[in-house]
């Protein structure tokens, strides 16, 4: 059974999340704000964390950063949970510390479905790491396959989300330059992303004789 740690300053949505996951067949952990979250990961250490974006007085990008600044739990899968949809500048910025993120409000399904997708995902990114370090790859190159692994995923979600919703239907001239900038931004690393990945990924099939898989071809 996999623990999940919800995340939200408004206790009867954390509830909400947490009759869900208990009904999906999850552990639910709850936090009701950015500290008790930080504060319970020191004694508990979840499957998945489940983050709500908009909370006072810590919100959710600094938590998620203070997270990741702890060697402890660093590793730990985050899904945001917000609203609204993530700006050209939150994408960039924290584009690469989360797995996804999930729109409220969300149905039962979808929820479990993004969890499990987000589990899997890391089981498979842990499989070739395995295989990887079989064939006496570095490590330090072994982590960057993995980041990637995710990264890209996630880069392509966030880019083409922010296409839709910043370009498709709109006469040319009105977005504003911050916002072609920030998309712009965004597939150049995706490129380079990509670019790295395949050659890391080469490396990894010629030295085990075998296909390696990635997780959005699953």
């Amino acid at each position: 059974m996999y623990t999940i740690l919800v995340v939200d300053d408004i206790e009867h949505v954390a509830e909400v999340f947490a009759t869900m996951l208990e009904q999906g067949g999850y552990r639910p952990l709850v936090a009701h704000s950015g500290q008790e979250c930080l504060d319970l990961l020191t004694t508990s250490i979840p499957d998945l964390v489940l983050l709500d974006v908009m909370m006072k007085p810590m919100d959710g990008w600094t938590t998620l950063e203070r997270m990741k600044e702890n060697p402890a739990t660093m590793d730990v899968p985050v899904l945001m949970l917000t609203s609204k949809l993530l700006t050209p500048a939150e994408a960039e910025r924290y584009g690469d510390l989360i797995e996804d993120y999930v729109l409220k409000p969300i149905t039962n399904f979808e929820l479990y479905d993004t969890i499990e997708h987000v589990l899997r995902r890391r089981q498979t990114i842990f499989s070739d790491m395995e295989r990887a370090r079989s064939c006496g790859f570095d490590v330090q190159v072994i982590n960057e396959y993995a980041r990637l692994a995710k990264n890209i995923e996630v880069s392509r979600r966030f880019l083409t989300i922010l296409e839709n919703t910043y370009t498709i239907n709109k006469p040319s001239g009105t977005i504003g330059q911050n916002i072609c900038e920030a998309i712009k931004n965004l597939e150049t690393h995706l490129k380079n992303q990509e670019a790295r990945h395949r050659q890391i990924k080469e490396e990894i099939k010629k030295a085990s004789r075998e296909p390696v898989s990635t997780p959005w071809q699953q």
